[in-house]
């Protein structure tokens, strides 16, 4: 698809989004059975839930635009897949609590990156006078800041002085 617009990269940037919340189901959930903590291991199943709704929403603005959300490969999160299965699942850690301050950083990169992503289609749909598409994508934007807020307390809360 040529871009030759705002709407146009609306539309790109919207499936890109939606290919990168598909790319990182997997890997938080794979790091949810892998946390040692509780607390984490429910954040991140709370995460994926977040996930699967922001896509949800993904989809049919997609839909209500007439373009499939599928059409487009995210390699900037297929990068950020990479990294954590490597830095958070494969590392070979001596010491759990470790591994969990090393999941929490892997989850909150991926949810840095979906913040910049809802953020930007936000802001173009309300330049693009989507009143209903910005809301809808300001409340995303909004659970995946608060997932990352979360997560941030759990790891100032007692993971990360664990794993001194």
């Amino acid at each position: 698809m040529a871009i030759k617009n705002l709407k146009d990269l609306y539309l790109d940037q919207l499936r890109d989004l939606y290919s990168a919340c598909k790319q990182s189901q997997p890997i938080v959930a794979e790091m949810g059975s892998a946390a040692k903590s509780e607390a984490l291991s429910k954040a991140l199943i709370a995460g994926n839930q977040g996930i699967a709704e922001g896509m949800e929403v993904l989809a049919a603005l997609c839909n209500e635009h007439g373009v499939d959300p599928t059409g487009e490969h995210c390699k900037g999160m297929e990068g950020l897949v990479t990294e954590a299965r490597k830095h958070a699942l494969e590392t070979d850690y001596a010491d759990e609590d470790a591994q969990d301050a090393g999941i929490i950083t892997q989850y909150q990169r991926m949810a840095h990156y979906a913040i910049a992503g809802y953020g930007c289609v936000r802001t173009f749909a309300n330049r693009l006078g989507l009143d209903g598409d910005a809301a809808k994508l300001q409340e995303c934007l909004d659970n995946t800041w608060e997932g990352d807020r979360h997560m941030t307390k759990i790891a100032e809360g007692g993971v990360n002085k664990a794993a001194v």
